[in-house]
């Protein structure tokens, strides 16, 4: 199904999410935004992410700093800086709109000042709607989805929705499930209460490690 631009408000783009579909548009020249419902979704269960020891030594390095809701629009802009993507002026607005109205968040990860990866997605109930992230050094993108992680399993996050699976995501425990086993867990997140705020500062890398370590399920 596609829509037109001035149609799709913020407030339609909320209540797709908890009706289980998301957004994309054919490119970024394509005005045209059409819904998606995939058969097989893409999850994160949060006691599944896993730091490996070679993304451990990276985070200890200190060579990253992490900010947390500080470069949203940046953080859109890394995630359409490709050959081909799905966010045309239309949805890179929305999203937009919805971060300055609290719904939509951002991590993003720096390396000497320069924005060097990111990821981003939106919060209703204890569901984290994950959009994209990008890269533009080694391993910036994982360290991005580790604090992520860290951030929602602190905040009480049931559901971190990953939208499709790659082999990069089911690498670090991602998975894929039923479109109906979907929509349980999903009506379950959404009237359930976390806070992404709530995490207080960023913390520090060893301590992510260190959480990540005692609650990941290793079987």
């Amino acid at each position: 199904m596609k829509d037109s631009g001035p149609l799709l408000t913020p407030e339609l783009l909320l209540q797709a999410y908890q009706a289980g579909i998301f957004p994309m548009s054919e490119g970024r020249d394509n005005p045209e935004v059409f819904w998606v419902d995939p058969r097989l979704r893409g999850v994160f269960p949060l006691d599944r992410f896993r730091i490996s020891r070679r993304l451990a030594r990276t985070m200890r390095r200190g060579h990253f700093q992490v900010t947390v809701d500080h470069a949203f629009a940046a953080v859109v802009t890394g995630c359409a800086d490709r050959e081909e993507t799905w966010i045309n002026d239309t949805i890179f607005d929305l999203y937009c709109t919805l971060f300055a109205q609290g719904y939509a968040h951002s991590v993003e990860v720096w390396e000497d000042g320069a924005l060097v990866g990111g990821v981003y997605g939106v919060v209703i109930g204890a569901a984290f709607f994950g959009e994209s992230m990008f890269s533009r050094a080694t391993d910036a993108s994982k360290v991005a989805l580790a604090y992520l992680v860290d951030r929602l399993r602190c905040g009480g996050f049931q559901l971190f929705d990953t939208q499709f699976i790659t082999p990069h995501l089911a690498s670090l425990g991602a998975v894929e499930i039923k479109r109906s086993h979907y929509r349980a867990i999903l009506a379950e997140a959404l009237v359930a209460k976390a806070s992404f705020d709530g995490a207080g500062p960023v913390p520090a890398a060893q301590d992510v490690i260190q959480r990540n370590a005692q609650t990941s399920y290793r079987g």
